[in-house]
C-alpha cells in the first residue's frame, strides 16, 4: 500500500497544488507516484495537461486523478494499490472532502505563506488534523529569504507548538514558470535554487517519503 500525503489548508490560494505538484515531479523518477485533485478548481488537472504536452507522454511520469464527494476515499484505496506514493490536493474550507482526505493521510502537510491572514487561517486544518489523529507538519511557502514577517510567522508558529519543517518553499518565480510549463522545478531547472529547496523539503519528509 501506498504512503498517502494531505496537503490541506483551510484558505485558498495557500499554494496547495504547487506544494503537490513540485514534491510529485520530483520524486516521479524514482517512485510510483500518484496525485489525487479533490479541489473543484481542478488546477492540478490542468497542470498535468500542460505536462502531458510538454512531455509528449500520456501519463507524463505520474498519475494524477480527480474525484469529489463520498468517493474520495474510494479513489484513494485505488490509487493505493498500484503506487508508492500517493498526494492529495485538497479542496479549502472544512468540506467533507478535505475531512476525508486527512482522515485517509498517513501525513498531512499544511502550506502556509508568512501572512497573518494565512497564520490565522492554518488553526481549523491543524485541529481537523489533530481531531482524525494524523501527523501534521507545517511548510512554509513562498517565504522570503529572511525578514520581520518571516522571523514572527516562526515565532507565533512555535508558541502555538505548531509543527514545522526546517524546509521551506522560497518566493520565487520559478515556481511559477515550472507550473505553467506543466513542470517541476527540478525538472525545469535542476540546479536553480527553488529545486534544491524541494529536495531539501523531501529528505526532511524521508522518514514518511523514504529515501530514493
Amino acid at each position: 500500500m501506498a504512503i498517502v500525503v494531505t496537503v490541506a489548508q483551510q484558505k485558498g490560494g495557500a499554494g496547495k497544488t504547487t506544494l503537490v505538484a513540485q514534491l510529485a515531479a520530483a520524486l516521479a523518477p524514482t517512485r510510483r507516484v500518484a496525485a489525487l485533485d479533490v479541489d473543484p478548481q481542478a488546477s492540478l488537472m490542468r497542470w498535468q495537461a500542460a505536462r502531458k504536452a510538454a512531455l509528449q507522454a500520456a501519463g507524463a511520469g505520474l498519475t494524477v486523478a480527480e474525484c469529489a464527494g463520498w468517493r474520495v476515499g474510494t479513489e484513494i484505496s485505488r490509487l493505493s494499490r498500484d503506487h508508492d506514493i500517493v498526494f492529495i490536493d485538497s479542496p479549502p474550507h472544512a468540506e467533507t472532502e478535505a475531512r476525508l482526505a486527512v482522515r485517509a493521510a498517513d501525513l498531512v502537510l499544511v502550506p502556509l505563506q508568512p501572512t497573518p491572514l494565512d497564520l490565522w487561517a492554518t488553526g481549523p486544518t491543524l485541529a481537523l488534523a489533530e481531531a482524525e489523529s494524523r501527523p501534521v507538519r507545517v511548510v512554509l511557502n513562498r517565504a522570503p529569504a529572511r525578514g520581520r514577517l518571516l522571523d514572527s510567522t516562526r515565532e507565533e508558529l512555535a508558541r502555538s507548538q505548531a509543527p514545522v519543517l526546517a524546509a521551506a518553499l522560497g518566493n520565487r518565480s520559478a515556481y511559477a514558470t515550472s507550473m505553467q510549463r506543466g513542470l517541476g522545478v527540478t525538472e525545469s531547472a535542476p540546479r536553480g535554487l527553488a529545486a534544491e529547496e524541494v529536495r531539501a523539503l523531501i529528505a526532511e519528509l524521508a522518514d514518511w517519503l523514504g529515501r530514493p
